[in-house]
């Protein structure tokens, strides 16, 4: 049974990786519902949030596959895990006069913000976890949707409950670990717990 998995990849921060990672999976055949990437705090490292619409067995082989990439420094399936998961949409919506304040109504109640006024049409800007951006967009449908713009996820667990560990490469090398890339590496885990969604 498939269903939407969510990917947490740290990657380092180079050219040519968000195009290695795309390509492997697409290489699995798999469907990318969303990937958003971006800097984190350090420069030279990056942050993959990957959402595809697969399998647990078939999102595990991904992850090995990413894991084989010498750019990718750690992954883990965050799916099944209590976290924050957000995405923003953009959205340009027809609000002729009569029909804006129903309109702002709407957004008031998603905690939207209208980010651009034209004579006839407004664009929205709402963050939230998936589901609400689809009840958002549903309920603006009727005003006219004239475009979207949607982020995909970005995802980080909750607390403090990270399951990977730095694996000391040196270390695991003496004591034959041949499966291991050279370079700082984080050893996936399995998946624990269940999980109350996004926020």
């Amino acid at each position: 049974m498939t269903q939407a998995r969510l990917l947490s990849v740290l990657v380092e921060n180079r050219p040519g990786v968000l195009q290695r990672v795309a390509s492997m999976i697409r290489r699995r055949g798999f469907n990318i519902d969303s990937l958003s990437v971006g800097p984190t705090d350090d420069a030279t490292i990056s942050r993959m949030t990957i959402t595809v619409h697969v399998g647990k067995q078939q999102a595990e082989q991904a992850m090995k596959q990413l894991y084989k990439l010498v750019d990718v420094i750690k992954i883990d399936d965050i799916t099944t895990e209590r976290v924050v998961a957000h995405e923003m949409v953009l959205v340009k919506v027809n609000s002729p006069n009569r029909a804006r304040r129903d309109l702002l109504d709407i957004v008031d109640i998603f905690r939207g913000r209208v980010v651009d006024v034209a004579s006839n049409t407004v664009i929205v800007e709402v963050t939230g976890n998936a589901e609400k951006i689809d009840n958002f967009l549903e309920l603006a449908q009727p005003f006219g949707i004239k475009e979207v713009a949607r982020s995909g996820a970005v995802a980080m667990v909750r607390g403090n409950q990270a399951r990977l560990k730095i694996v000391d490469h040196d270390r695991e090398a003496s004591e034959g670990a041949a499966n291991l890339l050279p370079g700082r590496k984080l050893r996936p885990t399995g998946t624990a717990g269940d999980t109350t969604g996004a926020v």
